[in-house]
C-alpha cells in the first residue's frame, strides 16, 4: 500500500468524497482528518470473535478507532465484518452481539446518531434471484438476518450489501449475456422481464439489488435501504476468466457510475439512487488467488490509472487522471457543422488563443474541420483543469490517452 498521505492525495486529486477502509488503520484516519471525505471504518472478520463475544472489547475499539477521530475525521458508518456469512460462518453466531455491543459503544459516546453500523452480505445468500419479485434469502440463515435486520430497522440503518455482476455472469452459463452484466444498451427484446410484475431489467446490478428488497420484504422488513459496498469487474485474469479486461472493467465501472449518479434508482425503487462503493482504489500485486483477485483496482499502487474512466457528459466525478497523459479530441464521425460551431465557440467565447491555426502557422496542417477542432477542443481542456465536462462540446468530443499532436 502506497503511505496514507499518498492515498489521502489521490483521494483529494480525484475528487472522491468517499472511501470505505477494510480496517481502522490509525494512518489513514490521522490522513483522512480535515479532509471532509466521508469514511466507512471496518472491523476485520478476524477481529469480530472477540469484539461480538465482549461488550469491553467493543467498547475499547469504538474508543480507539472512532471516539479518538471523530469529528476531525468524517466516520459515518462502521462495517463489522464482511460476507461473514459466506465466508467465516463460524462467527455468525456472534455477528449480532458484535454489532449490537459497537452500536451500545457510540450510544455511550452519543454519537449513534451520526454514524451508522451494519454488516455487508454477499448477494450470493439470496436464492432465486431471478425474477427478483419472489427473491428469498437463504433460509438457514434466518436465525442471524432477522435480529440482523430488526436491529437495522430500530436503529435507521441501511442492509450493505456485496454485488457483483462479474460472478453472477460468470456462474450463468451463458444465461446472462456480457452486455446486460456491462449496464449495455440492449434492445427490448433482449431485457430481462420479472414475469410476476412485468418489470424490465436492462443490467443485473439492479436486478441484484431489487432481489435484496424483495428477500427482506419476505421478512416483512420493507423499510431499509439497501447500500452497495462492494462492486467492480476485473480488468485483467487468468486464461480461464476471458471476460476479465481492461475494456469490460472499464465499461462497467464507467457505467455503473453514469447509473448511479443519474439517480434513476431500480425498477423496484424508481428515482432512489443506490449508494455504492467500487471495489477497489488500487490493484493488490500481492494478493493470493487467481490473476483477477489482483486486478481490481482503478490505479496502480504508485498512483497511475489502470484505465481512463470514460465519463464525459456525467459531470467531472472522477479525474481519474494523474499522469496527465489525457487529450480531448474531435470525434471523427462528429457532424462537420456541429465540429464547426464547437469550434468557433472555443476560438470565440471559449478564449482559445486560435491564432497557431491560421495559414503560414505551425497548426494549420493538416487544413480540415477536425484536426482545428482537435486543437482548440484539448487547449481548452487543459485550461480547465482537464475536468470531463471540459471536453463536451456538445458531445463531438471525446477524452483520450492517445496524444492528437505529430
Amino acid at each position: 500500500m502506497p503511505h496514507p498521505t499518498q492515498v489521502v492525495a489521490l483521494l483529494k486529486a480525484q475528487r472522491i468524497q468517499h472511501a470505505r477502509l477494510y480496517n481502522a488503520d490509525q494512518g489513514m484516519l490521522i490522513a483522512l482528518a480535515k479532509t471532509g471525505i466521508r469514511v466507512m471504518v471496518s472491523i476485520p472478520n478476524e477481529e469480530l470473535l472477540g469484539i461480538g463475544q465482549s461488550n469491553s472489547t467493543a467498547a475499547n475499539w469504538v474508543s480507539r478507532n472512532i471516539v479518538a477521530h471523530y469529528p476531525a475525521t468524517n466516520i459515518t458508518s462502521i462495517s463489522v465484518g464482511s460476507d461473514v456469512l459466506t465466508t467465516l460462518p463460524n462467527a455468525a453466531p456472534v455477528l449480532v452481539n458484535a454489532i449490537k455491543f459497537v452500536h451500545s459503544a457510540l450510544v455511550a459516546s452519543h454519537l449513534d446518531k451520526q454514524i451508522k453500523v451494519s454488516s455487508p452480505i454477499s448477494s450470493s445468500i439470496i436464492l432465486d434471484s431471478f425474477p427478483p419479485s419472489q427473491a428469498f434469502f437463504n433460509r438457514s440463515w434466518n436465525p442471524v438476518l432477522v435480529p440482523l435486520l430488526n436491529f437495522l430497522q430500530s436503529t435507521d440503518s441501511f442492509l450493505m450489501l456485496n454485488a457483483y455482476p462479474y460472478y453472477d455472469y460468470r456462474q450463468s452459463n451463458g444465461a446472462i449475456s456480457l452486455d446486460y452484466a456491462l449496464f449495455k444498451p440492449l434492445a427490448p427484446n433482449k431485457e430481462a422481464v420479472d414475469a410476476n410484475t412485468l418489470v424490465h431489467y436492462t443490467n443485473v446490478f439492479d436486478a441484484i439489488v431489487d432481489a435484496t428488497y424483495s428477500a427482506m420484504a419476505f421478512l416483512n422488513f420493507t423499510n431499509i435501504p439497501v447500500i452497495v459496498t462492494e462492486t467492480g469487474w476485473p480488468s485483467k485474469g487468468d486464461s480461464n476468466e476471458p471476460d476479465a479486461t481492461l475494456e469490460n472493467a472499464n465499461t462497467y465501472n464507467s457505467n455503473l457510475i453514469r447509473h448511479v449518479m443519474n439517480k434513476t434508482g431500480t425498477p423496484k425503487n424508481p428515482g432512489v439512487a443506490v449508494s455504492t462503493y467500487i471495489y477497489e482504489l488500487y490493484n493488490e500485486d500481492m494478493k493470493p488467488g487467481p490473476l483477477s483477485e489482483k486486478h481490481w483496482g482503478l490505479f496502480e499502487a504508485n498512483g497511475d490509472p489502470v484505465y481512463i474512466l470514460r465519463l464525459t457528459g456525467s459531470g467531472s466525478l472522477l479525474s481519474n487522471d494523474t499522469t496527465n497523459q489525457t487529450y480531448c479530441t474531435a470525434k471523427d464521425d462528429a457532424d462537420p457543422k456541429m465540429l464547426q460551431a464547437a469550434l468557433d465557440w472555443a476560438c470565440g467565447p471559449g478564449k482559445v488563443d486560435c491564432s497557431p491555426l491560421l495559414q503560414g502557422k505551425p497548426c494549420y496542417e493538416p487544413d480540415n474541420v477536425i484536426a482545428h477542432a482537435t486543437y482548440a477542443f484539448n487547449t481548452y481542456y487543459h485550461r480547465m483543469g482537464k475536468t470531463s465536462d471540459a471536453c463536451d462540446f456538445n458531445g463531438v468530443a471525446d477524452i483520450t490517452t492517445t496524444d492528437p499532436s505529430n
